[in-house]
């Protein structure tokens, strides 16, 4: 399990990235005061009715507040669900690599889009980040549409299509809590341990949020903080395992990690069935089909790379996950901690999934890439080569604080993985 305990367990101190977004959000709308603001200790800050400005940031400077910010706070002009639905149609309109998973349920998604309750403080927030993160709105709004139309191609009912379409719009709310240079649409495909940090636990943070400032179902909090788990516990912030995730938050693992791969240099579907498929015992076989079909319905995939360029990098791929094997087994020969053990435990099992999505995908096997699978080779080894480059990050993280020796250990080992 992943350290989450350095994170705010409740909201009664402004948290200033979530602040910075709001002040940048109140220079294009009009976002005031719903009540007074007031410090723990009684003393009145901010007046209700007044527009929020710099001279708030100021005020709320290291106090304790007697309510969260978020819950003080109104968008007057911000996000409805009218102005949803516009965006929405904006979206299925717009030609890209989801139009063949969203335009045959255009309808039902357009029709229940104005029946999500977006409580106050989420349409605070959605407003701030629309306004001043237009790229992690956009994300929502796919998020939502996705995680709708998997949920309709499944014959989902109504309450779960609405259910599935809330928590799409707010997986990402925690994001919001982190500095924007750490979060996924802003920083490159490799993160750095710092920004892997950060971001690994916007899942937890967003749950809070959930939990403690709305009256959201609680299925809806659990999914948000399911998303970034996967089913044979190489997820995170948690390592969760199959039996302990709720089925709408196995469903946002695949719509999340969809789009992740639409967020890169390579932005097709048949990318992203690849990057559902690489692993066997990821995600729920039910979730990844529709996508796979609708891959099915773009272009083929072209490779980049010759035949022969693609063997020599399996050839180094295959070097590279044998010595991290070896180089796990000799460092945990001479740990000098516990936590070191543990975390080399979870680089063992991490790794031990590579090897079984390397063994599946039969690379493997020797002889020539045929051209006709020259493609989905060299997209299967790109997204092996990503997973075990994130080893090192997630190994660190859970290491925690560690003597001189072992983080010395652990430096080689990111050598080994690439990192």
């Amino acid at each position: 399990m992943m350290n989450t305990s350095a994170q705010p367990q409740s909201f009664t101190t402004a948290n200033p990235h979530a602040l910075a977004t709001i002040l940048e959000a109140s220079q294009t709308k009009s976002i005031i005061a719903s009540t007074d603001i007031f410090d723990v200790s009684g003393t009145k800050l901010w007046a209700r009715d007044q527009p929020v400005s710099q001279a708030l940031q100021r005020k709320l400077l290291d106090r304790q507040l007697r309510q969260p910010l978020e819950s003080c706070l109104l968008a007057e002009d911000g996000v409805t669900a009218h102005s949803l639905v516009q965006s929405l149609e904006r979206l299925i309109e717009r030609d890209g690599p989801l139009a063949p998973l969203l335009r045959p349920h255009a309808a039902k998604l357009l029709r229940e889009a104005p029946h999500l309750p977006l409580h106050p403080v989420v349409q605070l927030l959605l407003t701030a980040g629309q306004a001043s993160r237009p790229e992690s709105f956009d994300h929502a709004l796919q998020a939502m549409a996705l995680n709708g139309a998997l949920t309709i191609s499944h014959g989902g009912s109504t309450q779960e299509l609405r259910l599935a379409m809330l928590c799409g719009l707010l997986h990402d709310l925690g994001e919001m809590y982190i500095a924007p240079e750490h979060g996924e649409a802003d920083a490159d495909g490799a993160l750095s341990f710092q920004s892997y940090q950060h971001l690994v636990v916007h899942p937890h943070v967003g749950k809070l949020l959930l939990q403690q400032l709305t009256d959201y179902p609680s299925a809806v909090a659990r999914a948000v903080a399911e998303h970034h788990e996967r089913l044979d516990g190489s997820g995170y912030p948690h390592c969760l395992q199959r039996e302990h995730l709720s089925s709408p938050g196995r469903q946002l693992a695949v719509t999340e990690a969809v789009l992740a791969v639409l967020r890169g240099d390579c932005p097709q579907l048949a990318r992203a069935s690849v990057a559902l498929r690489v692993v066997p015992g990821e995600f729920e076989l039910g979730w990844v089909g529709p996508i796979a079909y609708a891959s099915g319905l773009e272009p083929a995939l072209q490779a980049s790379l010759s035949r022969d360029e693609i063997q020599v990098r399996l050839a180094l791929l295959d070097a590279a996950l044998q010595t991290a094997h070896v180089g796990i087994v000799a460092l945990a020969s001479t740990a000098q901690s516990q936590a070191l053990m543990d975390a080399l435990g979870l680089a063992q099992h991490l790794l031990a999934r590579l090897r079984k999505g390397w063994n599946a995908s039969g690379l493997w096997i020797d002889g020539d890439v045929a051209v006709q699978d020259a493609a989905e080779v060299e997209a299967v080894e790109q997204e092996l080569l990503y997973r075990l480059r994130g080893i090192h990050s997630a190994t660190l993280l859970r290491a925690g604080k560690l003597p001189a020796g072992d983080l010395q250990s652990l430096a080689l080992l990111g050598e080994q993985l690439g990192a």
